[in-house]
C-alpha cells in the first residue's frame, strides 16, 4: 500500500505551484499600439475596447522646441487648430478605466522639432506637464483627461538635449505625486543615434523598439543579425523592451513578420529576456486581426 503524502511534501507542492503561476504571470508580454495617424481606423475608444492592447501611444505632437508653438496632428481624426480634439477627452478615461496606459507621443517621422538647450528642454516639459499630464492649462489639447506619460518617436533633428527633457518630465512626477510614464521607439540598430543616449539616463519605462524598416537588424533579415540586435537593447537601463512590428505588410516598408513566424519563431527565442515586455504594433489602422492572432502567446 502506498503511504499517504507527508503534509510539507503537500506544503511544499502548493507553493511552487504558487510561485509557478505567479512568474508565469510576471512574464506575460503586452501590446502596445500606435493610434492617431489615419482618420479611417476608429475611434480611440473603440480601440482600447478590442480588449487587444495594454498601451496606446497618440501620435503625434509633431511641432515644439525651440521657440515653437507646439501643435498635435492627429490626421483626419479631428481638428487641433478649432480645438476641435478636447472632444478626445472622454475616450482617453474610457481607456484608462479599463487599465489601459494612454501616451502622448512627440516627434514622429515627419515633424518640425528639435530641442535648442536644456533650457528649451525645461520650457517644452513645462507646456506637456501642463497641457497633456498633470498640471493645468487653459488650453488642453485633449481636454481635461490626464494622460499616463510621454512617448520620445524622435526620428529627426537632432539628439541632444533629449535626456533634459525625459529628466524634467520625471521630476515632474516626482514632486507632484503623479508619476510621469517615459517611453521611446528607437530604430533597431544599436545605439539609436537621436535618443541612445537619453536612454542611458535609466528612468525610461517602456522602450518599443521598431524593428522595421532596417535591414540590418529586423527578423525577416535574418535571425542571427536579429538576435544580436535584440540582445543589445536588452542591455540598457530602462525597465521593459518590446518588439517593435508592423501590423501588416502594408504598414511599413520591410519588417513585416506572419504571426505564424512570430509565435513559433521569435518570441521563444526573446521571452526568456529580463526586460521582455512584449509587443508594438504600427499602427492601428493597419491591424486588421494581427494583435488578436498574437495575444495569447504574447
Amino acid at each position: 500500500m502506498a503511504s499517504s503524502p507527508k503534509p510539507t511534501s503537500l506544503i511544499t507542492f502548493f507553493f511552487i505551484s504558487i510561485i509557478s503561476i505567479l512568474v508565469s504571470h510576471s512574464n506575460a508580454g503586452k501590446i502596445s499600439i500606435y493610434w492617431g495617424q489615419n482618420g479611417g481606423e476608429g475611434t480611440l475608444a473603440d480601440t482600447c475596447a478590442t480588449g487587444n492592447y495594454n498601451f496606446v501611444n497618440i501620435a503625434f505632437l509633431p511641432t515644439f522646441g525651440n521657440g515653437q508653438t507646439p501643435m498635435i496632428n492627429l490626421a483626419g481624426h479631428c481638428d487641433p487648430y478649432t480645438n476641435g480634439c478636447t472632444n478626445l477627452s472622454s475616450d482617453i478615461k474610457s481607456c484608462q478605466a479599463k487599465g489601459i496606459k494612454v501616451m502622448l507621443s512627440i516627434g514622429g517621422g515627419a515633424g518640425s522639432y528639435y530641442l535648442a538647450s536644456s533650457q528649451d528642454a525645461r520650457q517644452v516639459a513645462t507646456y506637456l506637464w501642463n497641457n497633456f499630464l498633470g498640471g493645468k492649462s487653459s488650453s488642453r489639447p485633449l481636454g481635461d483627461a490626464i494622460l499616463d506619460g510621454i512617448d520620445f518617436d524622435i526620428e529627426g533633428g537632432t539628439n541632444l538635449y533629449w535626456d533634459d527633457l525625459a529628466r524634467y518630465l520625471s521630476n515632474y512626477g516626482k514632486v507632484n505625486g503623479k508619476k510621469v510614464y517615459l517611453s521611446a521607439a528607437p530604430q533597431c540598430p544599436f545605439p539609436d543615434y537621436y535618443i541612445g543616449n537619453a536612454l542611458q539616463t535609466g528612468i525610461f519605462d517602456y522602450v518599443w523598439v521598431q524593428f522595421y524598416n532596417n535591414a540590418p537588424c529586423q527578423y525577416s533579415s535574418g535571425m542571427e543579425s536579429f538576435e544580436n540586435a535584440w540582445n543589445d537593447w536588452n542591455s540598457i537601463p530602462a525597465g521593459k523592451i518590446f518588439l517593435g512590428l508592423p501590423a501588416s505588410a502594408q504598414a511599413a516598408g520591410t519588417g513585416f513578420v506572419p504571426a505564424s513566424d512570430l509565435i513559433s519563431q521569435v518570441l521563444p527565442v526573446i521571452k526568456g529576456s529580463d526586460k521582455y515586455g512584449g509587443v508594438m504594433l504600427w499602427d492601428r489602422y493597419h491591424d486588421n486581426g494581427y494583435s488578436s492572432s498574437i495575444n495569447k502567446d504574447v
